[in-house]
């Protein structure tokens, strides 16, 4: 009974320290996260509450389908609780060149960890991975923007027709360590457009560490491919599904390139999983809808707790938004509209 018994101390879930309830609730969904996990007691609250939870910010496909007040109120109130120390932002369908403003205009903040013998080291914290497919955002506030994301690793702007030669030119510039792009088209997106050479080429011009490209559906040629090849030196996956006027000698390619796999131009499948993507992304299982009316409502939750105790509540105030969570993850619906079938 006595060994029982000093076993059953040790079971407190809610006294492990925020850091490792942060890394657990993360394998949670974002549904799950906002609504039940900081019903179940204040500890856990509160860390869902902070940074925690927050290093990775990925609400994709919640974002397609919110409207657009409603993402930019979501996105306050995430980059707010990260304490601006998250690593990765994925967002679908930035509403205007404000909102993308907005998120680079996050300082850098510098984080303390206390190591061995007593040491003190100072880590400075960046984002990495930016994805913002679908997204309202211009040349032009790229081209202001951009030199604040200069440790961008990994970026997508798929789907974001307002952008162009410039904006790509303008990342690779001040994106020094950038590795992974994704820029793919939809066809209607690029119908009126003539030749997207000029996208290649300022790839090619700034980007010489890329190994990760992927450029379906683009007008591009075959001059513009290789001119990618040659100065690019580090790809070792090119992504040229759908550009039909690419015309690549599998042998050439064996030769000086044997490292490199390119998929394309004509279509493998109507949907294939880049390495890119994480095999643990979170599915929506419920069709629920959720009021975020409880963050605010004055509801005494818990026993004994105070005002001062109620650290669910943000600055931003969230009355009235509502949080939409559909289930099935990204079907093949659209699977198609990223990857139509070959003509």
């Amino acid at each position: 009974m006595e060994k029982m018994e000093e076993c059953s101390e040790f079971r407190g879930w809610e006294e492990l320290i925020p850091d490792a309830l942060g890394l657990i609730f993360r394998n949670l969904s974002l549904q799950e996260i906002l609504t039940v996990v900081p019903r179940v007691c204040k500890a856990w609250r509160r860390a869902v509450s902070g940074p925690y939870c927050w290093q990775e910010i990925d609400i994709e496909e919640w974002s397609q389908r919110c409207k657009p007040e409603h993402l930019d109120r979501m996105l306050q109130m995430l980059i707010a609780r990260s304490c601006n120390s998250f690593r990765r932002l994925c967002v679908s369908g930035l509403p205007n060149d404000s909102t993308f403003s907005f998120i680079a205009d996050q300082p850098r903040i510098f984080v303390i960890w206390l190591a061995v013998q007593n040491y003190w080291f100072t880590i400075a914290v960046s984002l990495q991975t930016l994805e913002l497919p679908r997204s309202e955002i211009s040349d032009s506030i790229v081209e202001h923007v951009a030199p604040k994301l200069s440790n961008i690793t990994f970026l997508d702007v798929s789907y974001c027709k307002k952008i162009g030669a410039r904006a790509l030119e303008a990342f690779g510039k001040h994106c020094k360590s950038l590795v992974g792009l994704r820029r793919r088209m939809h066809p209607l997106e690029v119908a009126d457009k003539v030749c997207q050479d000029d996208e290649a080429q300022a790839i090619a011009r700034t980007m010489p560490k890329l190994r990760h490209l992927e450029m379906a559906y683009h007008l591009l040629t075959t001059c513009g491919v290789l001119e990618i090849l040659s100065r690019c030196k580090d790809l070792e996956y090119l992504d040229v599904r759908g550009c039909w006027d690419v015309k690549l000698d599998d042998k050439i390619l064996k030769e000086r390139h044997s490292s490199l796999k390119v998929l394309g131009p004509h279509i493998v499948d109507c949907y294939e999983k880049s390495f890119w993507d994480d095999d643990d992304t979170p599915s929506y299982s419920d069709s629920s809808l959720y009021s975020w009316d409880f963050m605010e409502d004055g509801i005494d939750v818990y026993e004994g707790e105070s005002d001062d105790d109620n650290v669910w509540d943000d600055e931003q105030g969230l009355e009235g938004l509502e949080v939409r969570f559909y289930g099935g993850g990204l079907n093949f619906e659209f699977a198609g509209f990223d990857w139509p079938p070959s003509p």
